[in-house]
């Protein structure tokens, strides 16, 4: 089996991940909005979200399954079953799932009270800052969503 990618490797990844997803999310949105007739951002938000949530899940199901996401091919990074095998698409939308206990607790957390944008964002960096740390604690240091879900990140490098 290949050797599990640095943190710094799958940390720089996801920030990628993150750049490539906004492009997703400009996307979807228009086509949601157009779709939806949508004029004012704050109309239909809450099915705007749904739909990301799917279009997410599509996205990652589908490249999950590939073995690796644009994100991935780049920093040389290949997702994997606990025994190296091709992970199936059931279990990439299982970790895609699991995926969002890096921002779900924080903000079912903070939805009571009445925080401003910036406090519940800082709120919600210190999880994931907490969550990306608890990774070191794994004996094979994976991130406790793959872990959970059976799967592994395995460099891909020649």
């Amino acid at each position: 089996m290949h050797a599990t990618p640095t943190i710094g490797r799958r940390m720089a990844c996801w920030t990628y991940e993150g750049i490539l997803l906004f492009g997703v999310v400009f996307i979807s949105g228009y086509l949601f909005g157009t779709l939806s007739q949508t004029r004012n951002a704050m109309d239909n938000r809450h099915a705007l979200q749904a739909f990301l949530f799917v279009v997410f899940g599509i996205y990652f199901t589908w490249f999950g399954a590939k073995g690796q996401t644009l994100a991935m091919k780049t920093w040389h990074i290949r997702l994997v079953d606990t025994v190296g095998r091709p992970v199936s698409q059931l279990r990439a939308l299982g970790r895609y799932v699991l995926s969002w206990v890096w921002f779900l607790p924080p903000l079912i957390a903070v939805h009571p009270f009445t925080l401003t944008v910036g406090e519940t964002m800082v709120i919600v960096a210190g999880w994931v800052a907490v969550w990306a740390v608890l990774s070191r604690f794994h004996p094979q240091r994976q991130f406790w969503h793959d872990a959970l879900a059976g799967t592994c990140l395995v460099s891909s490098l020649p």
